[in-house]
């Protein structure tokens, strides 16, 4: 039995807990574990120097955790000041329960365009409640040294690709891609959204869908699709049961001559010093084409609602909206971009190649990221299994456009 004296220590303990975060430090909720030595010793330092009077602590939770943790925090009135935001719906739910500020009007929102607010926008894009922070690039990665052994160039258009695939499968000497279908999400998150905005055209195609002006069946997205169901034959042996951590061995290893991926993996290839890489994008689908590109939005920053210090916390996000800001960051948390108008000189060669893609391509974001996962079946969920069946060989591209458009249309009455 718990003793009086452990009783009173549990309440008062649980009482501390619940208080609300007072003026004097302001306190960063994030589920970036992996970034806390940026923030202790680069960040937060730089926003100390330009700002003494106002402290500032980085106190992270892990990953799959912040979620539910966060919303715990802010339920029980012992959250942090300032919450770092997931894109979309896991923050708009926080800002429609009251937990995060409204923004409209904080004079750093102007040094941002329009489609770097919308993933921490109300759906008539009326209220913004997280400043932007950064973004990530999708695109493919290429051993350099393969390359000019085989004497290739990175391909622009669909043909190309294809006849590079060709001509590494027929040396025999490495994989021609590094991908597998074990995890599923990369199939998705990486692949289809990555390539897919060439087929349909980036937010025409995304915005069309949640306008129910197109389907799932509509020839752009069964094409990209179809491409996809081309890749097998260039995948490793045994691909099925590669995971994504295998996949970043095999390029790393140089074992693959191109892993499709995103710009975050840039850091973790730079780990292998023998490895020398440079990058492309998704290759237009034919000659002249406009090419689009998957920018994703994927990390805001807002004001806890029931923070004590709301104007020490709007100094810091006006300073997340600053040039020194976008140059750190950029810079620091390689292949993480700054979604501000702030010209970047960025010093990690593969992530100068994909931020300059921004002036060639069109940005668009992860097809399904607004809205259309709202529903049941996931689409997110069904887009893992589809796209990882397509490339299996056990879904047609034809029944993998179906299968996602019946789902949705279930409970999307746009998309009926």
């Amino acid at each position: 039995m718990t003793s009086s004296r452990t009783t009173v220590a549990i309440f008062a303990l649980a009482a501390a807990s619940a208080l609300p975060a007072f003026g004097g430090t302001l306190t960063i909720e994030s589920w970036r574990t992996d970034d806390k030595a940026l923030w202790d010793e680069v960040l937060l330092p730089a926003f100390t120097k330009a700002h003494p009077s106002i402290t500032v602590k980085f106190a992270p939770t892990a990953p799959p955790e912040y979620n539910s943790v966060l919303s715990a925090r802010l339920a029980a009135g012992s959250a942090g000041d300032l919450v770092t935001c997931r894109p979309f719906d896991v923050s708009l739910d926080l800002f429609k329960k009251g937990r995060l500020d409204k923004l409209d009007g904080e004079p750093g929102l102007a040094n941002f365009p329009d489609s770097a607010k919308v993933a921490w926008q109300t759906d008539d894009g009326k209220n913004t409640y997280c400043m932007p922070m950064a973004s990530v690039i999708h695109g493919f990665f290429y051993n350099k040294k393969v390359f000019s052994q085989l004497g290739l160039q990175p391909p622009a258009t669909e043909a190309e690709f294809f006849a590079v695939l060709d001509k590494i499968k027929a040396a025999g000497k490495v994989a021609p891609l590094a991908l597998g279908t074990a995890d599923q999400w990369e199939a998705n998150q990486i692949v289809f959204t990555g390539i897919g905005p060439n087929y349909w055209k980036g937010e025409e195609g995304r915005r069309g869908l949640i306008e129910g002006k197109k389907k799932f069946t509509d020839p752009e997205f069964v094409d990209a699709w179809a491409t996809m169901a081309r890749w097998a034959p260039y995948l490793p042996k045994g691909y099925q049961a590669q995971t994504y951590g295998d996949s970043q061995n095999l390029f790393a290893s140089g074992r693959a001559a191109i892993v499709p991926t995103g710009s975050w993996d840039i850091a973790f290839y730079r780990k292998e010093p023998s490895l020398e890489f440079a990058a492309f994008p998704p290759p237009v689908r034919k000659a002249g084409d406009g090419c689009y590109l998957s920018d994703h939005t994927d990390i805001g920053m807002g004001i806890n609602s029931a923070s004590k210090n709301k104007a020490d916390a709007k100094v810091f996000l006006d300073w997340l909206a600053s040039k020194e800001f976008a140059d750190l960051f950029t810079n620091k948390a390689t292949g993480f971009f700054s979604l501000s108008k702030h010209a970047v000189d960025v010093k990690d060669p593969v992530a100068r190649q994909m931020m300059g893609w921004r002036a060639q391509c069109k940005s668009t974001i992860r097809l399904n990221a607004q809205i259309l996962s709202r529903g049941e079946p996931s689409m997110e969920n069904e887009l893992w299994t589809v796209n990882s069946q397509v490339l299996n060989g056990k879904l047609t591209p034809k029944e993998a456009a179906q299968r996602i458009q019946t789902g949705f249309a279930k409970w999307y009455a746009p998309a009926r």
